[in-house]
């Protein structure tokens, strides 16, 4: 199969294209109007350099420096410390995927044109990505304001040859002898290239684009794994029909009752709730509202996506080179709009967790399962069930709602007072990553405990989405109902699953494209 190729123009890029560089490799290519643009921009550049007036970025310091003068014999020399200098980063790597992301944007707004950076510095960017090689970025280092600076400059001391990096092979190795071995030659900065590099949001909103990719995966996953619970709790889907939805019209509400509704058609489980010893009026807010809760997430999502778009649309630098030529400071770098939606999901994720978990907490509760065996056990008593498995998904949820508390609140001025008010949206990227790996345990334990509640209701038929989703978790080695075993291989099994998408891919040949 031919690896897919992506065009850099000078309008920006697409959340598929990001995603496909980052975790899939995609190659990188310049189009020719972006060669052109980069090369007008440029010469915009030097006549200004030549200039005796000094210009920000191009002739001057930076920051609270930024009233030096620099001559001509010390420029190319203050490229260099730019970039040496604000490499200081501390703590563990950050995820190969995030880096390619952070490269590939960056080198987007470069194709803009609105930068400065010559061609030929464009094309080793791209010359990079497409040998594999990404340089060492650590976790701390960026205020997300004036751009992600340090992951930022992390990755331009990799183009200069100098600093670590990860070889194609996943051996890190001193950037200068991966570019060698690939026949890449660093590159040597002039003006504005050094600051060029490094004064963008691309870490926070690479980080956005491939959470928004995850979550839209988690989110019909929890429409799956909500509806397999009701089914295993008895409960009613018509509180899911379409009329009642239509009359309080949030789109996300609607899409995932809608879903909800399309899983358990069929099911022979569902509309107990007011038949046998204890008939409820009612169930419980956790089924019942599952569809409200879900429902404003994917609203979230969606204005996530907004954002999203405005950012990959945007050429974020400081300063700018304009159409008409002058070059112009701007606060465009401030990461705040990027920063507020990464909070935005961290919030909403928790919440979804924190509705799944008790719902899993309902099903192992002998009086409240309406009818289920206490934790789901074989022999109760002698087995314990899943009753720890819902304590670790009880210790994910909690941490998620930490995570919850916003970064964006926090502000930390820093270059003496004149970066006096920042947005902290790389910390919240960083948070909200862990956070989408606890929900995909969290609804991996859900759905665990939902498929063994399903499969104890004896002489009642599961809807055929559920059969189908049932089938294919245990086709993934994830065994049924029995007595005690080591239960973690289970739990793992289960997260794969969950988070390779194959839930979501087991019912939809029975549901049709879930919303």
């Amino acid at each position: 199969m031919d690896m897919q190729t992506v065009v850099l123009g000078t309008s920006g890029t697409t959340p598929q294209d990001v995603v496909a560089v980052a975790r899939h490799g995609a190659r990188v290519e310049l189009s020719s109007d972006a060669v052109a643009a980069l090369a007008a921009a440029r010469a915009t550049v030097d006549a200004l350099a030549a200039k005796p007036e000094p210009v920000y970025g191009v002739s001057t310091g930076f920051g609270a420096l930024a009233t030096r003068h620099i001559g001509h014999e010390l420029r190319a020399q203050l490229q260099r410390n730019i970039v040496r200098s604000h490499a200081a980063g501390m703590g563990p790597r950050v995820e190969r995927e995030v880096v390619r992301a952070l490269m590939f944007l960056r080198l987007k707004t470069v194709a803009s044109g609105h930068t400065g950076v010559r061609p030929e510095v464009a094309q080793t960017m791209a010359d990079v990505l497409n040998a594999g090689i990404t340089p060492v970025v650590h976790e701390y280092g960026s205020l997300g304001c004036s751009g992600d600076l340090a992951p930022l400059s992390h990755c331009a001391l990799a183009l200069m040859g100098e600093g670590d990096a990860e070889g194609p092979d996943g051996v890190v190795a001193p950037a200068g002898e991966l570019l060698a071995a690939a026949g890449i030659a660093p590159v040597a900065l002039k003006e504005k290239e050094g600051l060029a590099l490094l004064n963008g949001t691309d870490g926070m909103l690479g980080m956005l684009i491939m959470a928004l990719a995850d979550l839209d995966t988690l989110y019909k996953s929890a429409d799956v794994t909500a509806a397999l619970s009701l089914e295993a709790l008895l409960g009613t889907d018509k509180v899911l029909e379409p009329e009642l939805h239509a009359i309080r019209p949030h789109p996300g509400q609607a899409a995932s009752a809608a879903n909800m509704l399309a899983v358990l058609k069929g099911s022979e489980l569902t509309g107990h709730y007011q038949s046998g010893e204890a008939p409820r009026v009612q169930d419980a807010y956790s089924v019942r509202c599952a569809p409200q809760v879900a429902g404003a997430g994917r609203d979230t999502l969606a204005h996530a996506r907004m954002v999203a778009q405005y950012e990959l649309a945007a050429a974020v630098d400081n300063p700018v080179v304009l159409a008409n030529g002058e070059v112009r400071s701007n606060g465009n770098f401030h990461g705040a709009p990027v920063a507020y939606v990464l909070d935005f999901l961290a919030i909403a994720a928790a919440d979804l967790a924190s509705i799944a978990e008790r719902r899993t907490d309902r099903l192992l509760d002998k009086n409240r399962s309406h009818g289920l065996p206490p934790f789901l056990a074989d022999d109760a008593g002698v087995d314990s069930g899943l009753m720890i498995a819902q304590y670790t998904q009880a210790a994910l949820v909690s941490e998620m709602k930490r995570l919850a508390v916003p970064a964006s609140v926090d502000s930390i001025p820093s270059s003496a007072m004149q970066e006096d008010h920042v947005s902290m949206g790389w910390s919240a990227a960083r948070k909200l990553r862990t956070t989408i790996d606890n929900l995909t345990r969290v609804l991996a334990v859900e759905l665990y405990a939902a498929t063994r509640g399903i499969e104890l209701r004896h002489g009642l038929s599961p809807a055929p989405a559920s059969a189908a989703a049932i089938a294919a978790l245990r086709a993934a080695g994830v065994e049924g109902p029995g007595p005690d075993r080591f239960l973690a291989p289970d739990l793992a099994a289960t997260d794969a699953f969950v988070r390779a998408g194959r839930l979501v891919a087991a019912v939809e040949p029975v549901t049709g494209p879930l919303a």
